[in-house]
């Protein structure tokens, strides 16, 4: 287990957007991807209020994790639901970003109502808004922390000074931080090395990203069949994904993926890489880790 906060969750976690947006999965497959997660023992779940496909379905991705909560047959009782607030999909593929506080006090309180909990485990400012000062957009979560409607903050998609104002905002009770992070797009190094410092959760978000040509830069499908994920994933008789988010996992005990997953078999995969443990050699050969594990370059 891992820690967001003061609650323990699964090493591995279900970023339940690809359940909402376009090609989504009809909601019984849904249902089934989520249910399948609870039996693979994975306990962080993130959503957003605006994980939908069309204008007129804010929250859908919550409304759907609700039902998926309630229609289990087994104990839910230690699943941390994250979601967020601060974005918008007007239906045409675009995304917004609203951080007004008024703005983020009534999503709050409307997401609360989906998610049908007396306070929300994990509620996140999805994006800094540059039209509004950022120590605004956190000052409302905290303010919504202190009223007992959220039991934990988190901020996403920000840089290390954001990282500080929020921690300072919020009196040191910013628990995670959830930006992109992947064998492609490694920009959020600097982040997720203060998130260790400071005892931080780091949730990296589309954390599959480019394993098929991280090491070659190609993306031929034999060059694919190439890349050091690939190739340690036959050796251990596991999938690329699994190799990739156990890299993860190494970067540091404040790692907390959340892989997205539209397919039961998917999140079922994806949850087996927290019992696959990489040696210092197949670190090496996948790269470094910028989280301060021992893995150096070659």
């Amino acid at each position: 287990m891992r820690v967001i906060g003061n609650v323990p969750v699964s090493p591995i976690g279900l970023g339940a957007m690809p359940l909402s947006i376009e090609g989504r999965p009809d909601e019984a497959r849904a249902i089934a991807t989520v249910h399948a997660a609870l039996d693979a023992d994975v306990t962080l779940i993130d959503t957003a209020d605006c994980y939908q496909w069309h204008a007129d379905e804010v929250g859908h991705n919550e409304l759907l994790i609700a039902r998926a909560l309630k229609s289990y047959g087994g104990d839910t009782d230690g699943v941390l639901v994250a979601t967020k607030g601060g974005r918008g999909r007007p239906g045409d593929g675009s995304w917004t970003v609203n951080g007004d506080p008024r703005h983020l006090r009534s999503a709050c309180e409307a997401s609360l109502k989906r998610l049908a909990v007396d306070a929300i485990g994990l509620y996140q400012l999805h994006k800094p808004d540059p039209a509004v000062p950022f120590a605004e957009s956190v000052g409302v979560l905290r303010d919504l922390l202190d009223e007992g409607k959220i039991r934990m903050v988190g901020v996403s998609n920000v840089n290390v000074a954001q990282m500080r104002e929020a921690h300072r905002e919020l009196d040191g009770r910013l628990v995670s931080v959830q930006n992109r992070y992947s064998p492609a797009v490694r920009e959020s190094e600097p982040e997720l090395r203060l998130c260790g410092e400071l005892g931080i959760a780091f949730l990296p978000w589309s954390p599959l990203g480019g394993i098929s040509r991280s090491a070659l830069e190609r993306e031929d499908a034999e060059a694919a069949e190439h890349t050091p994920f690939h190739a340690i994933a036959r050796e251990r008789g596991v999938s690329p994904q699994q190799v990739c988010l156990a890299w993860l996992l190494a970067a540091g005990p404040w790692v907390i993926p959340i892989p997205g997953a539209s397919r039961p078999a998917s999140i079922r995969d994806s949850a087996a890489a927290a019992r696959l443990t990489l040696t210092d050699e197949e670190l090496v050969r996948l790269g470094p880790c910028r989280g301060g594990c021992a893995a150096v370059t070659p």
